[in-house]
């Protein structure tokens, strides 16, 4: 199975696709879609939607594993974060690929064991896991390849075709 792993944002969109086959995982692709500053709100919008429509159309993944969006303090960055994260959804019911949300505690708790584990902790433990040389830049790139290995370790082959046959 092939989960592309999501933080959402707009400024920076990490991504990061693994395989899960058997137990194991293997890490396909990932990077991160940025936008400028000084490009109206819209447009950037736009060009998250072009882009991440580009990386679904190459990659094919079987999943789209995004982090649920949590905002205590600012309102507005929140606002704008969820019209980025609606532009990607979006983008994955459009090409009918399943679509599953974490809470940054869920990830934590499926890459490091411990649901209050530090950044840091995740992002090495992630790059242990994919057998990676470097935890991957920016953090939104490693945060994305988090999330989806946990979808892969929270959702089974089997259970995915199960999931498939109810549809």
């Amino acid at each position: 199975m092939l989960v592309l792993g999501i933080d959402p944002g707009y400024a920076i969109i990490g991504w990061g696709a693994v395989n899960y086959s058997s137990g194991r995982l293997v890490p396909v692709s990932y990077g991160a879609i940025t936008t400028n500053a000084d490009t109206p709100f819209a447009d950037r919008l736009k060009e998250i939607g072009n882009d991440i429509g580009v990386i679904l159309d190459k990659l094919k993944p079987q999943a789209i594993s995004i982090e649920k969006l949590y905002f205590a303090a600012n309102t507005t960055t929140a606002i704008d974060v969820a019209q980025a994260r609606g532009v990607i959804v979006y983008e994955a019911a459009k090409r009918n690929i399943d679509i599953f949300e974490y809470t940054p505690l869920q990830v934590k708790q499926a890459v490091v064991g411990y649901g209050r584990a530090e950044k840091n902790q995740v992002m090495e433990l992630t790059r242990q896991l994919l057998k990676l040389k470097s935890v991957p830049k920016p953090d939104d790139t490693a945060d994305a390849l988090a999330i989806a290995i946990c979808h892969a370790h929270s959702f089974n082959s089997q259970s995915y075709a199960v999931l498939k046959n109810l549809k």
